[in-house]
């Protein structure tokens, strides 16, 4: 049975990167099959990618090899790794991308430091065509991670803040915001349920107050704003029929309020 690439980058579709990556995998694994997760991550937003590939890659089957490529850093010291989490594989460059799974999963890493393993011609700005693309075909046709590299644990890491829950209710922040604009906070469901349980709340986000959590956007009426916890488990804000981050002014790292009411 052929192996599952998936890829996620910051590339977009209007340029040729991502078909060069294909292109260099399929040289080396033809039989590999791809999956795009998404190629619209916000250019050079690590902690978006972070976030996409969290919450897409453990579907996939047991070995699936995920390359992500959200690499400002490019060409510097930065290393390029390859980890195994939870049965899961990833390639691409130590710079937190990865850090979601730090506190969640166990996880065995290596620095990709053979280079025979690499396309012989490199470029110092296109890692994904030259060293990322190549690890994964190789892993694709059964190279093992040790042979690709030395061990590493002492890897980047990023964390977002944590909410903050008190007598009064909860305090979080928006960690992302999705295509349809939809304001997705550090706020989990079992969060809520453990400081706020079914106790009215109001919850405030910039300038909007919404009034209790619903299930789903059309519990309220068009172009009305709903709270409700997303398929990421997570509390969100979202328009029906409507964007919040647009309708709303909020952007990333906006701070978000359920207070209770008496």
């Amino acid at each position: 049975m052929s192996k599952i690439i998936t890829l996620t980058t910051d590339f977009g579709l209007q340029d040729h990167y991502v078909s060069a990556m294909k292109a260099v995998m399929l040289g080396i694994s033809p039989e590999v099959r791809f999956v795009d997760i998404s190629h619209e991550i916000p250019p050079q937003d690590i902690m978006a990618g972070a976030w996409v590939i969290r919450n897409a890659a453990f579907l996939f089957p047991p070995k699936s090899i995920h390359l992500v490529v959200v690499d400002p850093g490019v060409g510097t010291d930065r290393n390029p790794i390859v980890l195994e989490v939870n049965d899961q594989i990833f390639v691409g460059p130590d710079n937190g991308i990865f850090s979601l799974f730090f506190e969640e999963f166990n996880y065995k890493a290596y620095k990709l430091n053979k280079p025979k393993y690499w396309r012989d011609v490199r470029s110092r700005t296109f890692h994904g065509r030259d060293i990322f693309s190549p690890i994964a075909a190789h892993l694709a046709k059964g190279v093992g991670l040790e042979e690709l590299g030395d061990p590493i644990t002492d890897l980047v890491s990023y964390h977002w803040a944590v909410p903050i829950g008190d007598k009064d209710g909860l305090q979080g922040w928006v960690i992302h915001i999705d295509r349809f604009g939809n304001l997705i906070t550090n706020i989990s469901e079992e969060l809520i349920e453990q400081t706020i349980g079914r106790r009215k709340v109001r919850i405030y986000v910039g300038n909007t107050m919404i009034d209790h959590l619903v299930n789903t956007f059309d519990d309220v009426a068009p172009g009305e704003p709903a709270a409700f916890v997303g398929s990421s488990g997570m509390m969100e804000i979202g328009i029906n029929r409507g964007n919040a981050a647009e309708m709303l002014s909020v952007d990333k790292g906006t701070q978000i309020s359920l207070v209770l009411q008496k």
